[in-house]
């Protein structure tokens, strides 16, 4: 991939530069602003060369409508908290806000454009209107740069069609993610453990497939886990069950014994009757064994026998990447699974990988500082999708 060192001099240019802010919020107020602190680096830089830096980036999912709740004003306010300077928000993504707050930006000036998602053809399937829509973006910069790990996934105007109109570059942020991803991929130190979880496993299949080839040990928690709890025979009551995927479960469970390999499922787990997940509260938790839940109660969160089961092999590994949380960590009585994983992370030797989404949410929440890791990701879609060998548009259209 190109990087900014390629794009030449930048001073009084017009840096067009995707990041990605999509950031929680509680109201107007942001509860978590690491996305944002991500993006600092590369901003800090384009501003010290002198350029005039005019940010594309999305919030939520507005279906390309103009929507109050989604704006971007609460994101331009703690970016410039971050940055120590003004940041310019546009009230609208190419028409004439945009362009008169472009146009009136000084050297080394920053702007932000409104919510990319309020135009219509920012996620259209069809070629022609996101390539329309890219044109506008275009006209407002003279160079492209990528900053934004968490949409490289998406073929979107833009993300992939507007790195078509101007030369183009990596940002360091995307520079660093895929650099760590290569080094997940291609070389990791030994042991390498993978530990999964979440709540789905049709999400992860691929990433399990391609990750068996190069891993020692998987752990596999969260609700996923009760598909292969279920694949090997044990009955799993209320549990979070992808009956559709218990044979492709069972032939990886297989496949990893006659490849040498562990795939470490929780051996207890805790059981509740009902989760309240807006009052982030649940009915009484009781612990039982993996292969003896009550058929009629579910399992939210691993055992404390499985914290230490799976603790022991993060603790002895050389290289660790971890995506999904092992229970319904928003609950307090739910979360001891996540904490564990957490704190067996934050205290191992090992090049630790948190891979982005809920994971980083979760550790966030759960009171860890990201200098405990080596590497918190910004995008968990992207994340999973590079580790399942898929090409990333927004990543492919940087080469050259």
């Amino acid at each position: 991939m190109k990087s900014i060192k390629d794009l030449g001099p930048l001073a009084g240019k017009r840096v067009l530069i995707r990041c990605d802010f999509n950031v929680p919020l509680d109201g107007d107020v942001i509860t978590d602003d690491g996305r944002i602190k991500a993006a600092l680096p590369t901003l800090e830089q384009l501003r010290a060369h002198g350029a005039k830096t005019v940010i594309m980036a999305h919030l939520g999912r507005p279906k390309g409508e103009v929507n109050p709740k989604y704006s971007l004003a609460p994101v331009a306010k703690r970016l410039g908290e971050l940055l120590g300077a003004e940041v310019r928000l546009a009230a609208d993504v190419v028409g004439e806000s945009a362009q008169s707050t472009v146009a009136g930006l000084p050297d080394g000036g920053v702007a932000l454009l409104e919510n990319v998602r309020f135009e219509p053809g920012e996620e259209s399937k069809d070629d022609a209107v996101r390539a329309e829509l890219a044109a506008k973006y275009a006209a407002l910069g003279d160079v492209f740069v990528s900053d934004g790990f968490g949409v490289v996934h998406r073929k979107q105007a833009s993300v992939y069609d507007v790195a078509k109109l101007l030369p183009c570059a990596a940002g360091y942020l995307v520079a660093k993610e895929v650099d760590v991803l290569k080094r997940l991929t291609e070389t990791p130190e030994r042991p390498y453990v993978v530990v999964l979880g979440g709540a789905k496993v049709a999400d992860k299949l691929a990433v399990i497939d391609n990750l068996l080839k190069v891993a020692d040990t998987l752990i596999v928690g969260g609700g996923m886990a009760y598909t292969f709890l279920k694949a090997k025979g044990y009955e799993v009551g209320q549990s979070l069950l992808d009956a559709e995927k218990i044979e492709a479960c069972a032939g990886y469970l297989a496949q990893a014994e006659a490849a040498g390999k562990k795939i470490l499922l929780p051996v207890d787990t805790r059981v509740v009757e009902t989760i309240d997940f807006a009052g982030r509260t649940a009915s009484e938790v009781s612990v039982v064994a993996a292969d003896a839940i009550p058929a009629d109660l579910q399992g939210a969160d691993i055992g404390p026998q499985t914290e230490a089961l799976f603790a022991e092999a993060v603790k002895s590994a050389a290289t660790v990447f971890w995506n999904g949380p092992m229970g319904v960590f928003e609950v307090e009585s739910l979360a001891g699974g996540t904490l564990a994983i957490a704190k067996a992370l934050a205290e191992s030797k090992a090049f630790t990988v948190v891979g982005g989404g809920d994971s980083a949410a979760a550790v966030r929440q759960l009171g860890f500082d990201d200098a405990q890791f080596g590497h918190i990701s910004t995008g968990g879609g992207a994340s999973l999708e590079y580790l399942e060998g898929k090409e990333l548009p927004g990543l492919a259209v940087l080469e050259g």
